[in-house]
């Protein structure tokens, strides 16, 4: 039995829109195209200390549900668009033509679509980088592409390479996250399949060590011995019969985003909640290798599974219950911008149904001190941060907006 730490926002009543085994999961019911966030949720807000905080929008895109930038880049930010599109805002202006486009090959909307990019810690030489999308049937495709030295500014779409490919049994919580971690190694979130809890197989994919669904994986992305990728030697589940030696954390229902600390190295992942409890897991760097993190015995701290178990299962340490806090957790960065004194050290995140953005305090003995931020932006879908450590929130609604200090 895990033990209760901290419960958050337990008070509330039930957003009927989440449904039973349908909840929000960040992207569904979005497919009706852009809904622009509002003046009143964007604007910024005169925070309860000395500094004011403020939202400056850098860019609009069509259905935007990430940005990033590559290692040492300082003047490129890349935006991820769900149909299909990467483009780049390129010293404050976005450029016309997108980095990468490959739309044609992706099934969008709902929780589908082109989730994620990540860019090799050697992309400046090699000029390496890795997408998440969910393709035409319905699998999720890891792929690597490349850049030529002479014209960062666009991939190579001829130089696709397969990584790993996922048949997803049902449309909805796919991950999609890809973030290389301090170990210079890709760690890629998978969902538990779909539906509602965790239904496929006899106890669920969470539980199951045989399947890379309900996970986070680390792999060496790198093709090596005609193998498509490696599997670094130090993964929790080498050599164990039965299980996918890929996976490095289980026990997720669905990780949307996930991040690390850039100066720690400790891993954070939003994991996207069933009917009732949202929550945010912590690991010091290292920590969440072979961590189980319960789902689909437990929903947040609760009992979800009447009679089954899960190992070792280590609790999260900040639950919400669905309400006027939200429905559909979305995970940020701990912020290390040095411009933003009042977050810095912080770890910032949001609710795709409640526009406030909030920040927590983590460590090793839980959360404490979690407050809003005084901003809001409306279907807070993801964070992100550029080469410079500058923090950005995306609105699925078609809005990029980094946090400044006014």
């Amino acid at each position: 039995m895990r033990r209760l730490t901290l419960i958050f926002g337990l008070l509330g009543m039930v957003i009927t829109a989440c449904g039973a085994s349908s909840d929000v999961d960040q992207l569904a019911g979005a497919a009706s195209g852009a809904i622009p966030a509002t003046a009143a949720a964007t604007r910024s807000l005169t925070a309860r200390t000395s500094t004011r905080l403020g939202l400056v929008k850098v860019a609009t895109v069509d259905s935007p549900v990430y940005v990033t930038a590559p290692p040492g880049d300082l003047s490129r930010l890349f935006v991820v668009s769900q149909k299909g599109q990467v483009f780049i805002v390129k010293d404050g202006r976005r450029l016309d033509l997108p980095f990468l486009d490959v739309s044609s090959q992706v099934a969008c909307c709902g929780e589908q679509g082109l989730l994620s990019i990540a860019f090799a810690p050697d992309y400046l030489t090699s000029g390496l980088f890795y997408i998440d999308y969910t393709d035409r049937v319905g699998r999720t495709r890891i792929v690597e592409y490349k850049t030529s030295s002479l014209n960062r500014d666009r991939a190579i779409s001829s130089s696709a390479r397969l990584v790993i490919s996922q048949v997803q049994p049902e449309a909805n919580h796919n991950g999609g996250q890809l973030q290389f971690g301090p170990d210079r190694l890709l760690y890629i979130g998978l969902g538990d399949g779909g539906g509602g809890g965790d239904r496929h197989g006899v106890y669920g994919n969470g539980q199951n060590l045989s399947t890379l669904l309900g996970k986070i994986l680390r792999i060496n992305p790198r093709a090596s011995a005609g193998n498509p990728y490696s599997i670094p030697a130090s993964n929790p589940f080498i050599g164990r019969a039965g299980a996918r030696a890929e996976i490095y954390s289980y026990g997720l229902r669905n990780p949307w985003c996930f991040s690390f600390d850039s100066k720690t190295g400790d891993l954070t992942i939003g994991d996207v909640g069933e009917s009732r409890f949202e929550e945010i897991d912590f690991a010091l760097r290292g920590d969440a290798r072979g961590a189980n993190y319960g789902w689909r015995v437990f929903e947040g701290v609760a009992v979800n599974a009447d009679g089954e178990s899960a190992l070792g299962a280590v609790e999260p340490v900040l639950v919400y219950a669905h309400g006027n806090r939200g429905c559909s957790i979305t995970g940020g960065y701990v912020v290390r911008d040095p411009a933003l004194t009042t977050l810095l050290g912080r770890y910032i995140y949001g609710d795709f149904c409640s526009p406030g953005l909030r920040s927590v305090k983590l460590g090793p003995s839980g959360a404490s001190d979690d407050r809003p931020v005084g901003l809001g932006v409306s279907m807070l879908v993801s964070f992100g941060q550029d080469g410079r450590g500058r923090l950005y929130a995306v609105s699925l609604g078609g809005s990029v907006y980094r946090l400044v200090v006014r």
